[in-house]
């Protein structure tokens, strides 16, 4: 009787699960969309909990300085030292924020405006260099006239569109963009804001989140689970902390390079490389490709000496001064980072590019443990020595 029950348990879930898995296939837009619609809403939290993970460490070592300074502190006073680590670490964090938009705007309103008054000019250059290349191929000349033309006619229509017309384009175009500029600065106020929160109640979500743990699992799951989310927090926490730091140090070089060789909008140009640095394996080109056209606009051998430096940059970041910062943090190799930042890439955008490369190293991880455990289930254990001491080594 037993045995009919169990079988009939088991079809009935089997059942349930097809069901459930047919409803979420032909539901699919309605989900995403409520999906979205729920992220949106929540965007602040995610901002606060972002802040909070990468402040934490931060916030930790200023709260261990301060304890050293006053090791017998009581409980009010080592409540009082953590707001006050909370605090400088927000401050840091505002700070940096600030620093980064104040010499992004002027930078790119600049680079903007003179990017507006060289078109015209570039553009002469490039027609009369194209007429004088074709002055001996008259039927090729013939057909540039015309295509000349024909682009003429065709601003000219564009820029004699009603007037009003224009001005509401303007102004609506000017006004989704203002929208979402204040919609950004929201989300960055109120997540730091949350973040605080969660900063002075780490320790004890931590606590709850252990007797979570071990209220719905056996000890010998609840180790192993925990063993994970440290090996997890570690992964996350060196990679983009380290990532931070060498993107900070290569944006500083940067803007001492091309200072030097006094390029146009340095600051601008540096903040760009050191952002999008923060992308493994493409960041750099990302950075370079906008950064190289706007100096093409300008000169094109500052273009040429550009891309030529951050070359040269690179290599020492990659060889250099990556190394020294992140070490082998991840543990996987440079193949297994690149799927990595491909798949998440396309899955969730720039976002993917820069979690990526931990979120896999964490999977990685989790598919070896549970190849060596069933190897090791099945006295293979030599075959584990033979691939440690063959692969991993290296």
């Amino acid at each position: 009787m037993k045995r009919y029950l169990k079988i009939g348990i088991t079809g009935a879930a089997i059942l349930a699960s097809g069901i459930l898995c047919a409803f979420v296939l032909f539901k699919m837009p309605v989900i995403i969309s409520v999906l979205k619609g729920i992220t949106e809403i929540l965007k602040p939290f995610l901002y606060g909990v972002v802040f909070a993970y990468l402040l934490a460490p931060l916030c930790n070592k200023i709260e261990e300085k301060l304890f050293q300074i006053f090791p017998k502190a009581k409980t009010k006073v080592r409540r009082f030292i953590c707001f006050i680590a909370i605090v400088i670490s927000l401050c840091v964090a505002i700070a940096v924020i600030w620093l980064i938009i104040m010499m992004i705007i002027p930078q790119v309103w600049d680079s903007v405006m003179k990017i507006i008054q060289m078109v015209p000019q570039k553009l002469i250059v490039v027609n009369n260099w194209i007429e004088h290349m074709l002055e001996n191929q008259p039927e090729l000349q013939a057909y540039f006239e015309e295509f000349s033309s024909q682009a003429e006619s065709n601003i000219d229509s564009l820029l004699n569109v009603d007037t009003i017309q224009k001005v509401q384009s303007i102004i609506n175009s000017l006004s989704v963009q203002l929208f979402g500029v204040l919609g950004v600065v929201k989300n960055i106020f109120l997540g730091l804001l949350i973040s605080a929160y969660l900063l002075g109640s780490r320790k004890l979500f931590g606590a709850q989140a252990g007797l979570i743990l071990h209220g719905v699992f056996s000890d010998k799951w609840a180790k192993i689970i925990e063993e994970e989310i440290r090996y997890t927090d570690k992964m996350f926490n060196g990679f983009l902390v380290g990532k931070i730091i060498d993107s900070a140090i290569i944006g500083l070089l940067c803007f001492a390079g091309t200072s030097i060789m006094g390029f146009e909008a340095p600051a601008f140009i540096s903040v760009i490389i050191g952002i999008t640095n923060i992308i493994p394996f493409f960041g750099p080109f990302i950075g370079a490709i906008p950064c190289g056209l706007l100096l093409l606009l300008e000169n094109p051998m500052h273009c040429l000496y550009f891309i030529i430096f951050i070359f040269v940059l690179q290599q020492l970041d990659g060889n250099v001064i990556g190394p020294k910062i992140l070490g082998n943090t991840t543990g996987v190799s440079s193949f297994w980072v690149l799927f990595a930042i491909l798949l998440f890439g396309g899955m969730w955008g720039v976002v993917g590019m820069v979690i990526g490369v931990p979120l896999f190293a964490v999977i990685y991880d989790i598919i070896r443990k549970l190849v060596y455990r069933g190897l090791r289930k099945h006295k293979r254990e030599s075959m584990i020595a033979d691939y440690e001491e063959k692969y991993h080594k290296s």
